[in-house]
């Protein structure tokens, strides 16, 4: 099996550099309806989460272009292609804080993000059902073609007025979230290690239960209900495991992949919040503010190791990706994840 090795291509994980500034925009936004917050943040962060979307939205675009034979092998990668579906997830994120501007411009993106998440998820997940797949290549990457995307979707629907569009695609992530999660369970307890490559992924494990949730606030109305706070649970469950795992997970020096953290660092105070806006008191009140300032805390330190990164030239990885990966037993992942 060839590689080809190129240090300059832009790997399709680093739209999670952009999932992680829009979602906490997002966070923001809602904090601002129920705490005083200093004029004009929330739309500074909004921009701005935009603007880098637009960045690696025309990068990755590029590289179809100059690098069609790198993008394909990402493509066919059977780890590293699951990282494309943070494309359309990024800019069903971005069509809701479109949306707060110009509801056509926010629609029109909503549109084909929509679609273009369902024919990939359904591509990528079809791959998984034809079997053969080496337990190696299970990783926490496996949730974003069918889970993300869904449960982002399931928001933007609602966001838009197609609350019921928003349920089908709520039961579409929440399905897939349950059976995905023992696949993963299952390879971590029986086996060997991940990779301290791969390791910063983990941090995918926080956001099911909490974009779930606020997907699940945004398809609901009045009261949270038991379910509502039973995802809010089940999501600092997570983040107290990751706490745990932290010191074995930064054996991997900084890279891009830590940006796997930041989905679901956002979404949590952001559905901690969200259960406050609707009437909630009590413990989740203190909780909501706790968890805001800790999910600006960890998406501040990783966004300026970032930049530390890109202004020591360190922010592109160097990629090796075979020529062609059929992912079947027998075979063992070549080359780290990109971002």
């Amino acid at each position: 099996m060839q590689a080809k090795t190129n240090d300059t291509v832009m790997p399709a994980s680093f739209f999670g550099i952009a999932v992680g500034p829009l979602a906490l925009a997002n966070a923001w936004r809602v904090a601002a309806r129920i705490w005083p917050m200093p004029a004009g943040i929330v739309d500074t962060l909004t921009f701005v989460a935009l603007a880098v979307w637009v960045i690696v939205l025309a990068a990755y675009a590029r590289k179809w272009f100059v690098q069609r034979s790198q993008a394909r092998a990402e493509w066919e990668h059977p780890v590293q292609s699951s990282f494309v579906a943070l494309g359309p997830t990024a800019s069903l994120l971005a069509s809701m804080a479109l949306g707060n501007y110009s509801h056509t411009a926010g629609l029109a993106v909503f549109a084909v993000a929509a679609v273009t998440q369902l024919v990939v998820g359904v591509h990528l997940q079809g791959r998984i059902w034809q079997g053969g797949r080496n337990p190696e290549l299970t990783t926490p990457a496996i949730y974003l073609p069918a889970v993300a995307p869904s449960f982002v979707a399931a928001t933007a629907s609602a966001t838009f007025g197609f609350q019921q569009m928003g349920m089908l695609f709520f039961g579409a992530g929440l399905l897939s979230w349950l059976a995905i999660e023992s696949l993963i369970l299952h390879r971590a307890a029986v086996h060997t290690p991940l990779p301290e490559a791969q390791r910063p992924l983990l941090g995918i494990q926080i956001a099911p239960p909490v974009v779930g949730g606020v997907a699940y606030m945004s398809i609901t109305h009045g009261a949270p209900d038991l379910f509502a706070f039973a995802l809010l649970g089940y999501g600092l469950y997570q983040a107290l495991l990751m706490l745990r795992l932290l010191p074995w997970i930064r054996r991997q020096p900084f890279v891009p992949s830590y940006w796997a953290f930041t989905f679901g660092a956002a979404a949590l105070p952001t559905l901690a919040m969200r259960i406050v806006e609707r009437g909630a008191t009590g413990e989740v009140e203190w909780l909501a503010g706790a968890l805001f300032i800790a999910s600006n805390a960890v998406i501040g330190v990783i966004a300026w190791k970032t930049v530390g990164a890109w202004v020591a030239r360190r922010l592109l990885p160097r990629v090796e990706l075979p020529q062609r990966v059929e992912g079947v037993k027998g075979q063992t992942p070549r080359g780290g994840i990109a971002g």
